[in-house]
């Protein structure tokens, strides 16, 4: 189908509104775009959140920004709600549909459209994976720096969406610090675009806005995002104490230090021994919390970091210090931690949470997270990025049980309150979605709310982009 795809008008009024959305969407796009046969929208009807299924109305799956854009501008007249969807990996619900929704999925968009070396720039599809471009530019000395867990199936367009980190955002940032421009849809089908290869942009920082909107704004098609050089080396060393409340103590010394290691991760005892016995690291089990603490650059650069690390860690009654030895060690140690999620799938159903708190405040957090767990008698397996103090707290539970997935619930909430209460924020990167919308007045003020939902009305009057998603339904403006 060429670029220049001419908008068709809905069928006579005798057919339903589903089957006539169906045959209008049958013209827009080729037949391998568009899914809507009952058992081929079962994959669709959820993402890695799962608690929440609903059946959409229809899935398209465009090539092309302009047969985004048809549909868009169909939908848009229409008052059909539309839900963005990249791998569906995301943890807090963003890509759950409605059942009157159609879910524009992004997976037949994956072309990497240009490598540019010489501005450091890579311009993709937005549903290319993260790893890919690292994967694309890696022989040539470049990397994408942003890395999920999911970063082998996760797509950019969906790392906008929810501002997603990873482990090596403590030195390079997340998303938003690694994304220069972006090619958009909005609600009606126009198309713009928002900065590109340079560095700054003149007027409002739209770019900013857009990543982390949760695909309430608009649905990005193609990203420029920023290439980095190698690094000379690169370390990791595990750091194993007895206790939590050491490790944090430590994490935050370390950062209040000056030293910015590239990455510094958290695994507690229930976490060490899933991942351990999964993924065979080399993981010390008889400690009670372990750090990965990574380094790079020059031989001599990591050895005058680690040995101040080190001397913080003695501090703070640092049990074991082992530094890998070879790059598959290191690659070991790696698989370990990004296997985690994965790891406790193995062993029972999990809700993962994803507050964020001050750094000085994470051994006090970490105590009360097990006071609640405890409380609700369940368990809770903690692995999170700790240098920038993004918790990702795993309550495990029956999920077979209604009353144990309703207390493995309300512990989320009370755990996310708490990261709140000790001055953080309820999401670091997946994002607020269904999961933590109604713990939005929690962290807000309705004046904060009310400006917040002002400006995504602006994007999207009639509230069909990813709706009942972000915001608390109650309160929202009438449309």
């Amino acid at each position: 189908m060429s670029e220049t795809i001419q908008f068709l008008p809905p069928r006579q009024a005798v057919l339903s509104r589903r089957t006539a959305i169906i045959a209008d969407l049958a013209d827009l796009l080729p037949p391998d775009c568009l899914v809507h046969e009952p058992r081929e929208l079962v994959p669709f009807e959820t993402d890695a959140f799962v608690a929440y299924r609903r059946v959409p109305l229809a899935v398209v799956l465009p090539r092309t920004t302009a047969e985004v854009a048809a549909v868009m501008k169909y939908c848009h007249r229409y008052g059909v709600p539309v839900v963005p969807r990249g791998a569906g990996t995301s943890l807090s619900g963003g890509a759950i549909p409605q059942e009157d929704a159609v879910v524009l999925g992004l997976s037949k968009m994956s072309r990497i459209l240009e490598v540019d070396y010489a501005n450091r720039t890579a311009t993709v599809q937005a549903g290319v994976t993260n790893l890919s471009i690292s994967e694309t530019v890696g022989a040539d000395g470049f990397f994408y720096a942003p890395d999920p867990s999911s970063q082998l199936a996760c797509t950019i367009g969906g790392n906008i969406g929810m501002n997603s980190g990873g482990a090596h955002c403590l030195k390079y940032g997340v998303t938003t610090n690694n994304l220069l421009g972006v090619k958009m849809v909005l609600v009606d089908g126009t198309v713009i675009e928002l900065g590109g290869k340079h560095l700054d942009a003149a007027g409002y920082d739209l770019l900013g806005l857009v990543c982390g909107s949760e695909g309430q704004l608009g649905i990005v098609t193609e990203a420029t995002v920023r290439l980095i050089a190698k690094p000379e080396g690169a370390r990791p060393v595990l750091f194993g104490f007895d206790t939590s409340e050491e490790a944090g103590s430590c994490v935050a010394d370390v950062i209040g230090s000056g030293i910015i290691p590239v990455a510094i991760e958290f695994m507690d005892k229930p976490a060490i021994e899933i991942c351990e016995a999964f993924a065979h690291a080399g993981y010390p089990l008889d400690v009670g919390a372990l750090l990965i603490v990574e380094v790079e650059g020059s031989e001599a650069e990591m050895d005058a970091m680690l040995k101040e690390i080190v001397e913080i860690a003695g501090r703070h009654g640092v049990k074991t210090v082992r530094e890998s030895q070879s790059a598959m060690e290191a690659a070991l140690i790696w698989k370990g931690r990004k296997s985690a999620f994965g790891a406790t799938g193995r062993i029972a159903d999990y809700i993962c949470m994803d507050g964020t708190v001050p750094l000085g405040k994470l051994s006090y957090v970490l105590k009360k997270t097990s006071e609640i767990t405890d409380s609700f008698g369940l368990r809770v397996a903690n692995v999170f990025h700790a240098g920038d103090g993004n918790m990702h707290p795993l309550i495990l539970f029956n999920a077979n049980d209604p009353e144990d997935a309703a207390k493995a619930e309300a512990a989320g909430n009370e755990i996310l309150k708490l990261c709140v209460d000790a001055g953080g924020c309820l999401t670091g990167e997946h994002g607020v979605g269904i999961e933590k919308r109604d713990l939005m007045r929690h962290q807000y003020s309705e004046a904060d709310l009310a400006q917040q939902m002002a400006v995504r009305a602006a994007f999207d009057e009639g509230w069909i982009l990813n709706p009942s998603k972000v915001f608390p339904l109650e309160g929202r403006p009438t449309t």
